[in-house]
């Protein structure tokens, strides 16, 4: 039983790099269709997308009665806890797409992966215990941050700040998902999560008249694709798979290195170039994120 916890254990590692890995590089896609495509109707066009990846296997496991006893949960709970964690998901990704015209991929990518400071920082107003790491580590990450965003004269540019608030979103999705995917289908619970997401970012998208058409669809089809059928479709399902085998504050530390690969794509695919100042802030802020999981408890009770 130990081994078989362990090879899970690995398992949702390695599902959770690769979800890293597709996001990291969704930065990239996101900045190439806030050339084209406007924010909320981006972001709306990509989770209707992503839905329509799992819908037709969701449908068909459905078919096949594959869910077990332990997933079998009501349909109204269902539906709470995927409305929930599509609001979170819609907020988060809603600072995203807009703040990262204003930023670029790079950065946006380790701004958001702050979130592996903010879910162990939110957990204690939710009663869970923390350790001197996270604070040295939340330490490190704000140095960082400073050195990235803040410019010489003290001001923060509205992107980045964006791509801040964003992370705490993030942070509470992941928590979220902590709770509720170890208890649900975690197909249905990606799905509906997507679905809340796409009309709530449509109906924004109406209601403060972005531009909706084919066209803007047409020219931002191939970012718009990545960002729907990898990112959505896939990285986020996988995400939710693998949390039922990881705690959360665990689940942070894996995902929040989409940071890395943002970082990679931007410099590969869009020639992003960092400055050193801006370099060093990266690098303080990736030591400060793994310090707040990795760093052995000095005086306070372990996270649990």
């Amino acid at each position: 039983m130990i081994i078989l916890g362990k090879n899970k254990a690995l398992r949702a590692d390695i599902i959770m790099l690769i979800a890293a890995a597709i996001w990291g590089f969704a930065f990239v896609a996101q900045k190439d269709a806030a050339e084209t495509m406007e924010p909320f109707f981006f972001n709306a066009a990509r989770f209707f997308i992503g839905a329509s990846v799992l819908m037709p296997l969701v449908w068909y496991l459905s078919k096949r009665n594959t869910t077990s006893i332990k997933k079998e949960v009501s349909t109204k709970k269902l539906l709470f806890a995927g409305t929930v964690a599509g609001l979170f998901l819609f907020t988060a990704s809603s600072f995203q797409q807009v703040g990262i015209e204003f930023t670029t991929a790079g950065k946006a990518g380790f701004i958001t992966g702050l979130y592996i400071f903010f879910v162990p920082l939110i957990g204690i107003f939710l009663g869970q215990k923390t350790n001197s790491g996270t604070w040295l580590g939340g330490f490190l990450a704000i140095i960082g941050l400073f050195l990235l965003s803040i410019n010489e004269d003290f001001s923060i540019e509205k992107g980045d700040l964006f791509q801040l608030i964003c992370a705490v979103f993030f942070a509470a999705h992941i928590l979220v998902l902590g709770y509720v995917a170890k208890r649900m289908d975690p197909l249905k619970l990606s799905l509906i999560q997507y679905i809340v997401s796409g009309f709530l970012s449509l109906i924004v998208a109406i209601a403060i008249k972005e531009n909706i058409g084919w066209d803007a669809i047409i020219i931002t089809a191939v970012p718009l694709l990545y960002a729907g059928v990898m990112s959505i479709g896939i990285g986020y399902t996988l995400q939710v798979i693998a949390q039922q085998h990881a705690k959360s504050s665990h689940a942070a530390i894996i995902l929040g290195l989409e940071g890395a690969f943002a970082v990679l794509g931007g410099w590969l695919i869009l020639d992003e170039t960092l400055t050193t100042r801006g370099f060093i802030g990266c690098m303080l802020m990736l030591i400060g994120m793994l310090l707040s999981q990795l760093l052995p408890n000095l005086s306070l009770k372990k996270a649990t």
